[in-house]
């Protein structure tokens, strides 16, 4: 199965994503190749349709995997079936799961507050600083260097987004002042601003993980008594939402956040309290009608 799992990753890879969704991706097809391997016993060109549905279902069922992310397995098994087995594909076969889509938690600013202020590690707090007042992604924030943040315009050169285009996000003075602490407190480190305390593999210094991201969230959730709603990705959802509460228009919002479209930018009118708050509801309007 080795040669259909190269074959798939070197057509992959064309596609330009990041490195992040590449190991994503070809974990599915992994995952494939090895059901067809040790439960089918076949080859890719062998499999019917009956016999790929049974394998989505048993994604569903077994890894206990969401209807999205099932989705983008049938996605990647589509790619797979053209690009590496050049045979046609039937959407008809193999339908695309719906599901309920929900708005993200977004904490109020004091909530926000409260979580960055009561902070005790200053590498932590530094990191959830700079993602809130940035609206930086988990992976942007981690992967930064020392050469990436400018004083002197107080902006963040951001290399490693999502998009595969780099941008300039804002520097707050008060996130600039928790990282300089946090800068001369940790041996002022020169290359990634946030090395990891372990080595890589090769015994190269390396970023944080996100597995530190997400234990360190939780800790802090637990300390503070809340239940566990918060993600990394949570302050950048916030940084966008408090952003245009507090009267930025959406333009700004989509450019801050690196957005390829409008469409991203406008989950963010509904998170908004103030949306809600300054709408005049027509019934509130029809106290003085007469309806007789």
């Amino acid at each position: 199965m080795d040669k259909y799992f190269n074959l798939f990753r070197e057509m992959i890879s064309l596609r330009g994503l990041s490195d992040h969704t590449l190991l994503s991706y070809c974990t599915y097809i992994r995952s494939y190749l090895d059901y067809l391997e040790r439960i089918l016993k076949k080859n890719p060109e062998d499999v019917s349709w009956a016999e790929l549905r049974d394998f989505i279902r048993w994604l569903q069922n077994d890894r206990n995997l969401s209807d999205r992310t099932v989705n983008t397995a049938i996605a990647q098994l589509r790619f797979f079936t053209i690009y590496v087995l050049h045979k046609p594909w039937m959407d008809s076969q193999l339908p695309k799961r719906r599901f309920d889509s929900y708005l993200p938690f977004v904490p109020s600013q004091k909530d926000t507050w409260i979580f960055i202020s009561s902070i005790q590690d200053l590498r932590f707090k530094a990191i959830v600083s700079l993602m809130y007042s940035s609206g930086l992604r988990s992976g942007e924030v981690r992967h930064l260097k020392y050469s990436d943040i400018s004083r002197k315009d107080m902006r963040i050169h951001v290399l490693h987004s999502k998009s595969r285009n780099d941008r300039y996000a804002p520097l707050s003075s008060h996130a600039l002042s928790i990282l300089t602490e946090y800068w001369f407190a940790y041996n002022k480190p020169t290359d990634w601003l946030f090395p990891s305390d372990w080595p890589g593999k090769d015994g190269q210094t390396v970023p944080v993980s996100s597995q530190y991201m997400s234990s360190h969230i939780r800790n802090q959730e637990a300390a503070l008594g809340w239940e566990h709603r918060i993600t990394a990705h949570t302050f950048r959802h916030a940084f966008a939402t408090h952003l245009y509460e507090n009267g930025s228009d959406l333009l700004t919002v989509k450019a801050l956040l690196g957005h390829k479209s409008i469409a991203s930018t406008t989950i963010y009118v509904h998170l908004a309290n103030t949306t809600l708050r300054q709408t005049v509801n027509p019934f509130d309007l029809m106290g003085g009608v007469s309806h007789d």
